[in-house]
């Protein structure tokens, strides 16, 4: 397995420091980079259950990334790590006025993350409509405010957990199938534009929304598969 990718310019890398700054910011762990075929994809984890009986829905941001063709892995790093590495490698190529391609080396993995053993299909999506990126925004702020009137400071992780659960696993109205976890995920991650209509597609037990931003991956209960 190889260490090391590149990206393709200093924009690519500004790019990636953004949506994983992004990232960072909701769940300070860790991402998964799988390469391949010249494609990097950066897959987060904004929302999931931290035990058997916590319900919280798995949630999932994803960008896709041009590296080189050499570049295979499948990786699970800190984010802290990585962002550190992106920081030095964009300095170093804009103080020497470099152009093109700018190699990184992976940050050593991290094997405890329960959440990178969950492996959303990359075929097989077929489109089911759309929604709207106002109403994924204002579902998201919806929720916000009321996991923050909800939880009240001193409250005990395990309270927190349960009242994320709750609130961003109510399908968002006229979403049947689509918690409102992944409007928070989509809202956060800034995958989200003024008039930009958002796909959503399904395969087996996941539903992706989809913009040019981005991807979110949700993987739904088995009682909520179509029939």
């Amino acid at each position: 397995m190889s260490q090391s990718f590149s990206l393709q310019d200093t924009l690519a890398v500004a790019d990636l420091q953004t949506y994983l700054s992004r990232a960072a910011r909701v769940e300070e762990g860790s991402v998964r980079l799988i390469a391949g075929s010249g494609v990097l994809a950066v897959y987060t984890a904004i929302l999931y259950a931290r035990g058997l009986l916590d319900q919280t829905p798995t949630v999932l941001g994803l960008r896709t990334f041009a590296t080189d063709a050499g570049a295979e892995f499948d990786a699970v790093v800190p984010i802290r790590s990585l962002l550190d590495r992106l920081a030095r490698a964009r300095e170093t190529a804009e103080a020497d006025g470099t152009e093109g391609e700018v190699g990184l080396r992976l940050p050593l993995e991290v094997s405890t993350v329960t959440w990178a053993g969950i492996s959303p299909p990359r075929g097989g999506w077929r489109p089911v409509g759309e929604t709207s990126a106002a109403l994924l925004e204002e579902t998201a702020k919806a929720g916000i405010a009321e996991v923050a009137e909800a939880i009240p400071s001193g409250t005990g992780e395990q309270l927190v957990q349960r009242v994320r659960a709750e609130v961003w696993g109510t399908p968002i109205e006229g979403l049947e199938y689509v918690p409102a976890g992944a409007a928070f995920a989509a809202e956060s991650l800034g995958f989200l534009a003024p008039d930009e209509p958002v796909s959503i597609l399904e395969t087996g037990t996941w539903t992706r929304l989809t913009t040019a931003r981005g991807h979110i991956l949700i993987r739904r209960q088995a009682w909520s598969l179509r029939g």
